[in-house]
């Protein structure tokens, strides 16, 4: 069997991504902690465009960014299909996907980054994107994928768990029930799937981390 290994960071939602992916496929893989403040050789060999992390390396060969880990892991093990067979629905599910990697990764990120003065716009700004998304995206649905969860559950699966830290650390509000019930109600699908809730940040740590980089920033 080919050696699979992942570079990541313990609090990237997008290395959270690429191990949920895995887990769910049933993928045997070693994973390795990087340094973001002193990066390996291995990593900056791997990822010479970006130098970031998450990387996965299969048989020796890197693949990097998030979005399309996720795919090369669908297409290398299809078995536990994490997209719709169906070409239009495989089509739509990557629509969405694109949506949150643009329009919400925008947003979000404004927020991160967003001082006091600007932070109740940004977090706006946030719940109008989110309400596209769950009108036309989730619906009624338990899941973006159904009843089980898929690629486009994994892509946002971030906004479960480290949005809320995002959001307690800033001192805003943003995934609540009264202004987007059905992603409210799907985020706590999303954290009591097993995979998922083994898998994640303690939420003590990840605030803890969140404020200190906010601080640097100088945003409290």
């Amino acid at each position: 069997m080919a050696e699979v290994k992942l570079h990541g960071f313990w609090s990237s939602p997008f290395s959270c991504r690429v191990i949920w992916a895995l887990k769910l496929k049933g993928v045997e893989y070693e994973y390795i902690e990087e340094d973001l403040h002193n990066k390996s050789e291995l990593l900056l060999k791997y990822n010479p465009i970006y130098k970031k992390i998450p990387v996965l390396v299969h048989d020796g060969k890197p693949i990097a960014e998030s979005l399309v880990i996720l795919e090369y892991i669908e297409e290398t093990w299809p078995e536990n299909p994490l997209l719709p067979r169906d070409p239009y629905d495989r089509a739509m599910a990557r629509f969405w996907i694109q949506y949150g990697a643009i329009k919400c990764a925008e947003a979000i990120g404004a927020l991160y980054v967003a001082s006091e003065e600007e932070k109740e716009k940004a977090a706006k700004e946030i719940v109008e994107v989110l309400k596209i998304l769950e009108d036309q995206a989730l619906g009624d649905k338990k899941f973006f994928g159904g009843d089980n969860i898929n690629l486009v559950d994994i892509s946002y699966g971030p906004c479960a768990y480290w949005l809320p830290a995002m959001e307690e650390a800033a001192g805003v509000k943003v995934l609540e029930p009264s202004s987007l019930p059905k992603l409210h109600a799907w985020a706590k699908n999303f954290i009591e799937v097993p995979v998922i809730n083994e898998n994640i940040p303690d939420h003590d740590k990840m605030l803890a981390y969140m404020r200190v980089a906010r601080e640097k920033l100088g945003k409290n």
